[in-house]
């Protein structure tokens, strides 16, 4: 009985796992991403070959920092640990593009972008934790660091085809930005292949998510 258990508890994590708004997907699965909140918006498509890497397109529009970039991102599953009640990841994120000024001096003026980072993440199906940080370089259009980490509570444990819900708490830390520290109180819902946040930040500005995996 309690092997059966082990192994529904393990096929649960696993279809969970196809639907979270994670970089890489399973093979030969597409992935949509419209991310916005009160600093970024962003759209992020990408395939996954394998279940080890994702290749796609990312757009971003700096509202604050006063640029736009679009780039080609490559996400890398690094290290995954598959446990009977639990599952953790490691993933190598990068991108190169062009990044666009779009006020002051920098109005119109272009310059190739990079970026890297390393995201973290773990979960039983009551509890989330994460961890995420960037490097982003644009020359003379700009370059900045970020990282954020979120924490999560399922208030239910639901069935596969029920409607998932978690609540997050998320901080953000970007040591050059004019708000270098933000809190986000957020839920997050998702339902076969549709997750969806929304939340309110400690400056009363909007995070809206949306993901579709097919």
């Amino acid at each position: 009985m309690r092997t059966t258990l082990t192994l529904l508890l393990a096929i649960g994590l696993a279809i969970a796992e196809s639907i979270q708004a994670r970089p890489v997907s399973y093979p030969g699965g597409w992935t949509v991403m419209a991310m916005n909140d009160g600093s970024v918006n962003t759209l992020h498509v990408h395939y996954s070959p394998t279940a080890r890497y994702s290749l796609g397109y990312k757009f971003e529009y700096w509202r604050d920092r006063d640029f736009s970039l679009n780039a080609v991102q490559y996400n890398h599953l690094v290290q995954r640990w598959n446990k009977p009640e639990s599952q953790a990841n490691v993933y190598l994120k990068s991108g190169l593009g062009i990044a666009t000024g779009l006020a002051g001096t920098q109005d119109g003026e272009t310059n190739a972008a990079a970026f890297v980072g390393i995201a973290m993440d773990w979960e039983d199906r009551r509890f989330f934790v994460s961890y995420e940080n960037r490097y982003t370089e644009a020359g003379k259009i700009d370059a900045f660091f970020q990282q954020s980490a979120r924490l999560g509570w399922a208030p239910y444990e639901g069935d596969y085809g029920d409607l998932h819900t978690w609540l997050m708490v998320q901080v953000e830390h970007m040591p050059e930005g004019e708000h270098n520290i933000t809190v986000t109180p957020l839920i997050r819902l998702f339902k076969d292949v549709h997750l969806l946040e929304a939340g309110l930040n400690n400056r009363g500005e909007l995070l809206f998510n949306y993901v579709f995996r097919y």
